[in-house]
């Protein structure tokens, strides 16, 4: 799985340290900027209608009544008593009809989820959590946009705001409703899928005794292949008291035992092991060695995408990554690696066996190395291999002695070196900082499917709070194009960013569109004139800033949504997720806190 950022503490991601300046820091300013415009936007409107000086007065007024009265007076019965009206209106709009065509999905999924993947659970997942995703959120823009502009055209929001309820009641009110009735149909969205990729990742293989035979003429081993099940079978071999485990296929494994002796003799094959697992890796910090065995910088083989640095094969260049906190408590059997290599090839030739490599185990000062430990590389394989504690160093005279991990190699903080290199002349290994780490351990997979689920449930209240939002000064309709513009736009942020910078040839986007229309190269000069230019650069400047503005501000979604780590086996950090949960609770607060002022200044709320 790529990690193209690092994971910080929740510290250090908070406030400001060497790393930058704090998340907190930006949010203030976001939300100082964004105040200074909305008050200046409500003194212009009130301006224009009473005046300049008027005007002032009520914004100052309005803002002073917010902190002195409505703030300090809000009830929180009166918010339960919102909170269950809209309850019964999404009740009564008939919405659990989106978990029923959630459930219509998952009945015809399997028709199409390719069962025969290299990866079947990375499918299965990926699919149940995209699907349940885009579903929630499309239901929850659906009922926070058509609420509130549903009963003000029916008129029935007159007999709720001659009550004595404020306006931030009625928008938390709402808020939270449309959490809840989403929250219930989020929980049974995640029982049934849970359900169906355990499920459908379900299967059984047989031994026949035919299939199985003593190896070596008369060892007590025994080798065979199991039944083909799933579209694939395994090899098996088994130790001198008849158990071990079948070899690694799709993703998983089994466990094997023998029972009985001679012709009662049968073989008994587990379930599979592996598919759903939630890894807790440990990452190093990687640097690079060039092809004199100087530190560099990686290199380049002509791949756009620069998230993964290169070794040049038969030389000296290497990957070396430092791993600290390994202690001889916290891996008693060894160092458990587990390494995902990308291959480059110059040449044609066998592209089944792979790529030969070798692993060097060093002391960070000393510099005293094991004895290299030759792997195969494979493009899309992962690669596991237990480092054990008793292993062979090299001298410098080049003789080797026996010598015990912890003991040589790790020095008294826990630090270790772990070097690749590629053996083969003319072949490239390819790496990036996550591609090689530690396993250290497995968390429960239920609980990191929850936190998955977690995950959505915090995206589906952003997506809440941008519709009741809205809807609080723009019609149903209106709302419910402008929410799912921020839900389009927090999908391709960085798309978006990136064209709104000028990284994307081509231009912004009135030239990228000059270009399509006139299938104008998007590499040559647009050549149609200096005041055409200049306009279409002008016009460009303002769309591109307000594109910056808009990625800015509007919720990630994609950095908010760690299904990846589910599929790919990885267990999701309590950093990351306690980040996210901040970022939601921070569009939480000051989203209610617009759609207060935006409800009040509408006539039917005075």
């Amino acid at each position: 799985m790529e990690l193209e950022k690092e994971i910080l503490p929740l510290a250090d991601w908070l406030f400001p340290s060497l790393r930058g300046p704090g998340a907190l820091i930006v949010f203030i300013a976001i939300v100082a900027a964004l105040s200074v415009v909305t008050i200046f936007a409500a003194y212009l409107r009130m301006a224009i209608r009473l005046g300049p000086g008027e005007g002032f007065y009520a914004v100052a007024k309005a803002i002073a009544t917010a902190v002195s009265s409505d703030l300090p007076g809000t009830s929180w019965r009166r918010i339960w008593a919102m909170t269950r009206l809209s309850i019964q209106e999404a009740l009564r709009r008939r919405v659990l009809i989106g978990f029923a065509i959630f459930a219509i999905v998952l009945l015809f999924a399997g028709w199409f989820l390719d069962t025969a993947s290299d990866h079947p659970a990375r499918l299965y997942l990926s699919f149940m959590l995209t699907a349940t995703q885009l579903m929630i959120l499309v239901l929850a823009i659906l009922l926070s946009t058509f609420s509130l502009p549903a009963d003000i055209k029916s008129k029935t929001i007159y007999t709720v705001v001659t009550k004595p309820v404020r306006a931030g009641e009625i928008v938390l009110g709402r808020i939270l409703g449309v959490v809840l009735v989403n929250t219930v149909i989020l929980a049974l969205m995640g029982v049934v899928s849970y359900g169906f990729v355990v499920r459908g990742l379900a299967h059984r293989h047989e031994i026949a005794a035919e299939d199985m035979e003593q190896a070596g003429g008369g060892d007590a081993v025994w080798d065979g292949v199991t039944s083909r099940s799933a579209h694939h079978r395994h090899q098996v071999t088994l130790d001198a008291e008849g158990r071990g485990r079948t070899d690694y296929v799709m993703d998983h494994d089994h466990e094997v035992r023998m029972t009985g002796d001679g012709s009662e003799r049968s073989f008994v094959v587990g379930s599979p092991q592996g598919a759903l697992v939630a890894r807790v890796p440990k990452y190093g910090k990687l640097r690079f060695m060039d092809r004199t065995g100087r530190e560099g910088e990686g290199i380049s083989v002509g791949k756009e995408w620069s998230y993964r640095k290169y070794i040049e094969g038969g030389s000296l260049a290497s990957a070396a990554w430092t791993f600290s906190g390994i202690t001889p408590s916290a891996f008693p059997d060894g160092l458990p690696l587990e390494m995902n290599i990308s291959v480059f090839r110059t040449y044609k030739g066998d592209i089944v066996s792979g790529i030969l490599g070798a692993i060097t185990v060093k002391h960070p000062r000393t510099g005293l190395s094991s004895e290299p430990i030759p792997f195969t590389a494979r493009e899309f394989t992962l690669y596991r291999h237990e480092v054990p504690r008793k292993l062979k160093a090299v001298e410098a005279d080049g003789t080797l002695k026996d010598i015990d991990l912890f003991d040589s190699l790790v020095d008294e903080e826990g630090n270790v070196d772990v070097w690749i290199q590629c053996s083969e002349r003319s072949q490239y290994f390819g790496m990036a900082q996550a591609d090689v780490y530690v396993r250290g351990g497995d968390a429960p997979f239920v609980l990191n499917y929850g936190k998955a689920y977690a995950g959505i449930w915090l995206q589906m209240i952003i997506a809440t709070c941008f519709g009741v939002m809205l809807s609080t000064f723009l019609s149903g309709a209106v709302a419910l194009f402008a929410t799912g513009s921020t839900l389009v736009v927090g999908l391709f942020r960085d798309f978006i960013i990136s064209v709104a910078t000028g990284e994307q040839v081509g231009g912004g986007p009135l030239e990228s569109f000059v270009r399509i229309i006139t299938q104008m190269n998007q590499t040559i000069e647009l050549d149609m004139g200096k005041a055409v230019e200049w306009t279409i650069k002008g016009v460009d400047a303002v769309l591109m800033a307000f594109m910056w503005l808009a990625a800015s501000v509007f919720p990630d979604y994609r950095t908010l949504d760690t299904s990846r780590f589910v599929a790919y086996g990885f267990n999701i950090d309590g950093n990351l997720l306690a980040q996210h949960c901040l970022i939601a609770l921070a569009y939480f607060v000051v989203l209610c806190i617009y759609g207060n002022f935006f409800l009040k200044s509408r006539e039917i709320a005075a």
